[in-house]
């Protein structure tokens, strides 16, 4: 069946929502992955082999989170097949340079024990200036493209099955595709959640859900921090309509949230290190039509307020 963003759904026997996407490439990205943010090194192993044992598929890192290598053993050490496994990993800011591009993803897939990534993300649309921290190289901010082709060129070569990009708006994404690109982002990993639900990127309807400007290029969305940020998963559980569809339903308010961005159409991406969390966030359910359409309404009727926003002396969301 066709699906949110021009992506192919299939959808769960167990569930009746999809559980994995399928790619401009053909490839199968299942629909709710463990993420990796800010999991702690001795903690993060165990929460990859939880959730591989308890049916998890997909592990979304990055290089930037410093814990690959723990990441990868615990891979190795899970008895699952590397090729039953979607690895996605991300390339940093001080390596946007083209001939920092390779480097960087050839020490990522060393610490993870693997020879390709399943999908490889620019983290954000911003540049460092190697070996200068932060600096901003302002020119390779505002031009991704010689970043984009060294991308294509590690699909060519096979260390890579998909490219997509992390943290970009419209804006950025439209300056990115006017170029002659050979392919194109396969997805956009952006916060999304109940405090930033992102209605100028998601649009949710009864039945779709539509990415407003690139409904027709297949582009599709993954949500990370879907839970809200670091301080803000308590006071995301608590909200009385996220309460009133778990009680309804008799399923656990983390549930509710995952199922919602689920049925919104993205790959949900939660992260826990506890086991017993980790099992729970895996399990998703068609909400009603009325319970969604609610939470939905909820979501957007407030301020949008964002967990991340890095202050690098580029706005990076104009």
């Amino acid at each position: 069946m066709t699906g949110c963003h021009g992506a192919n759904r299939t959808l769960s026997t167990a569930s009746g929502l999809p559980s994995f996407y399928t790619l401009p490439s053909g490839d199968k990205i299942p629909s709710v992955a463990l993420g990796v943010w800010r999991a702690d090194p001795g903690q993060v192993g165990d929460a990859v082999k939880a959730a591989l044992k308890a049916g998890y598929r997909h592990i979304d890192g990055a290089w930037i989170y410093g814990n690959e290598a723990e990441v990868g053993k615990a891979i190795q050490e899970s008895g699952v097949s590397r090729s039953d496994i979607w690895i996605t990993s991300k390339l940093w800011n001080s390596f946007h340079a083209p001939e920092d591009v390779e480097p960087a993803l050839d020490e990522s897939l060393s610490k993870l024990g693997t020879d390709y990534l399943d999908l490889y993300l620019i983290h954000w649309p911003v540049a460092f200036k190697k070996d200068k921290g932060q600096e901003v190289d302002y020119n390779l901010t505002e031009n991704t493209y010689p970043t984009w082709q060294k991308l294509e060129e590690m699909v060519a070569k096979g260390k890579v099955r998909n490219i997509g990009v992390s943290n970009f708006n419209v804006r950025r994404l439209q300056k990115l595709t006017a170029n002659p690109l050979k392919i194109h982002p396969a997805i956009n990993q952006v916060e999304l959640n109940y405090w930033n639900p992102q209605p100028d990127l998601l649009e949710a309807n009864h039945n779709s859900c539509i990415l407003q400007w690139s409904k027709q290029t297949g582009l599709l969305l993954e949500a990370y921090s879907p839970l809200g940020g670091q301080n803000w998963v308590k006071k995301t559980l608590e909200v009385p309509e996220v309460k009133s569809i778990a009680q309804e339903l008799g399923i656990t308010p983390a549930q509710v949230i995952t199922s919602w961005h689920v049925q919104r159409g993205t790959v949900v991406l939660p992260k826990s290190v506890h086991p017993s969390r980790v099992i729970e966030n895996f399990h998703v359910v068609p909400l009603p039509q009325e319970s969604f359409d609610k939470l939905e309404k909820a979501a957007v009727s407030h301020k949008p307020e964002r967990s991340v926003n890095p202050n690098w002396g580029v706005d990076v969301w104009n």
